[in-house]
């Protein structure tokens, strides 16, 4: 059972960057997506204050994000690296199969990587995760690299979108085809 503590707000700026572009995006009605929130067991709570101070995890949690864009079934997780190199440790088995899982029912699943050290969001494809996955899978490289990741998957900001992953999401469909 994992403890609940700081360490689970490490992409809590990503997160709010994508909740506010996913406001925006539900507002023009170009998506709805919601953030799957990770179930908890409290342990200790501040009567006076009624906040929780101590939880468990109750179960290991899928994605972080899930909805539909235009009718297509999304999920997507979140994660913030802060040198160049992403380890694979990061991103659990489960949630790999669920992510599997949740494309061979037709649904587009990806991860949203903030480089922090450089400010740059990168939409990783599911395809080019299990790459990376099954290349480590097989003895090799345990992480990947900065220099390794599709140039046309890097997200820039605009019109008040702060990690607009719409048209790459289009770029992902249009590569399967």
């Amino acid at each position: 059972m994992a403890t609940w503590n700081s360490r689970g707000l490490r992409g809590s700026t990503l997160e709010e960057f994508i909740n506010l572009t996913n406001e925006k995006y539900a507002e023009h009605g170009l998506a709805l997506i919601q953030k799957v929130p990770t179930p908890i067991t409290p342990i200790k709570i501040d009567k006076d204050n009624r906040h929780i101070t101590l939880a468990y995890f109750d179960q290991k949690s899928t994605v972080d994000y899930i909805g539909a864009v235009q009718g297509i079934p999304v999920c997507f997780d979140a994660k913030e690296c802060h040198t160049d190199t992403f380890p694979l440790q990061n991103i659990h088995p489960h949630q790999v199969r669920f992510m599997e899982r949740f494309e061979e029912q037709q649904g587009v699943a990806f991860l949203l990587i903030f480089y922090s050290h450089r400010n740059e969001n990168y939409y990783l494809r599911f395809e080019k995760l299990m790459e990376f996955w099954n290349r480590a899978q097989e003895g090799g490289r345990k992480s990947f690299r900065y220099e390794e990741l599709e140039p046309d998957y890097f997200l820039t900001s605009k019109g008040g979108i702060l990690v607009p992953y719409l048209d790459t999401i289009q770029k992902d469909l249009e590569k399967r085809s």
